[in-house]
């Protein structure tokens, strides 16, 4: 019920003889580098899922903190000599 070898043999030949070998290794170059991209984006795809999200940094790179002041020069008094 199957395709037996001769049958593909026969397919084969004719596939031959209507596109020629150059047309024909063309064909199968370009069908290669097409399977070979979709495997690229698939598992650049994937890869993106599972990298975490990089943190957003802060505007002000200078962390503060709410009771101390931002200039600690102004918080002195100022000395008397």
């Amino acid at each position: 019920m199957g395709i037996s070898l001769w049958q593909l043999l026969i397919v084969l030949v004719i596939v031959l003889l209507l596109f020629g070998t150059k047309r024909l290794k063309n064909i199968g170059g370009d069908l290669g580098g097409a399977i070979k991209g979709f495997k690229k984006a698939m598992n650049d795809d994937e890869s993106k899922k599972e990298e975490p999200k990089p943190l957003e940094k802060p505007i002000n790179q200078q962390a503060t903190r709410v009771d101390e002041p931002a200039n600690k020069t102004e918080s002195q008094p100022p000395k008397d000599s």
